[in-house]
């Protein structure tokens, strides 16, 4: 079982986190960034795993999910650029104190992969793996799911932001509600382009998307109308540090016994047949 800790953070909140020792100390520790929305518990099945493969591991909750929830959440300030800022840098920091001999590597899912290049701190990660990481721009999603993404981003985030205070993601299946100015970026981002670089020279005035240059890797599967190829690519044009070198792999259920991935299967207890080629990918990274 893991230890449950709470991770101080430079603006003063705490980061309820999850720490997963192996029986020998590790070469390589791994950070969890989770999905928007989505609480560490979701990825303990997966952990476990990575952990018996000999991986140190460290989840969390960014600010206003999970157990990181103090108080209301309509009185919550986080936003998606301060959990890539503040919350992901915070983490990082406690996983290298934590595996102090080991190399630091981050597994992102969805949101998770897509933050990392406003983290000051970024340079310390020896590798990024980034699954259904893309840009989520709703243009390049199939006409099919189109409507509805339109709808839950023009419409339920900005209505439930001006009558409840949070945005009710949750109404629509997208994870818990979330603090409404990390639901309002939320909406702003994908419905721009390279999503994060929508907030460049605004809300975003510093970051490392054109700097930071470490071996990455970008699952998606091919049923993902989120995380679809188009996106994955807008992605990484952003990322244009990674870029050059970045590998990409689309998962194919069916040739994996599966009957779906989709956008959050990958992490699923029932999907760890694909779980070795997280581990296999980072065991030939420095």
């Amino acid at each position: 079982m893991p230890t449950t800790l709470r991770i101080a953070t430079p603006a003063g909140h705490g980061l309820a986190a999850s720490l997963y020792m192996p029986s020998q100390p590790p070469k390589k520790a791994v950070l969890i960034a989770p999905a928007t929305g989505i609480g560490r518990r979701f990825y303990h099945a997966f952990a476990e795993y990575l952990v018996g493969e000999g991986y140190g591991v460290l989840s969390f909750d960014f600010q206003g999910v999970g157990d990181s929830l103090t108080g209301r959440l309509r009185d919550c300030p986080a936003s998606l650029v301060s959990w890539g800022t503040n919350d992901l840098s915070a983490a990082l920091d406690e996983l290298t104190r934590q595996f102090p001999q080991a190399t630091s590597h981050l597994i992102g899912h969805s949101a998770g992969g897509q933050l990392p290049g406003l983290m000051p701190n970024a340079a310390r990660l020896s590798s990024l793996l980034a699954v259904a990481g893309s840009s989520g721009r709703i243009a390049n999603m199939p006409a099919s799911y189109r409507p509805r993404a339109e709808l839950f981003m023009r419409v339920i985030i900005p209505l439930s932001n001006a009558l409840t205070g949070v945005s009710r993601t949750d109404l629509v299946g997208m994870g818990g509600p979330l603090p409404r100015e990390a639901g309002a970026q939320w909406a702003r981002w994908c419905l721009g382009r390279g999503y994060v670089e929508t907030g460049f020279g605004r809300e975003v005035q510093e970051h490392c998307y054109d700097t930071l240059d470490i071996p990455s890797l970008w699952l998606n599967a091919s049923d993902d109308e989120i995380a679809v190829n188009a996106n994955v690519d807008d992605m990484l044009r952003v990322f244009s540090g990674l870029a050059p070198r970045a590998e990409k792999r689309t998962l194919i259920p069916a040739e994996h016994g599966l009957g779906s991935i989709g956008h959050m299967g990958f992490f699923k207890r029932g999907s760890q047949v694909l779980w070795p080629i997280a581990a296999e990918w980072l065991a030939r990274q420095a």
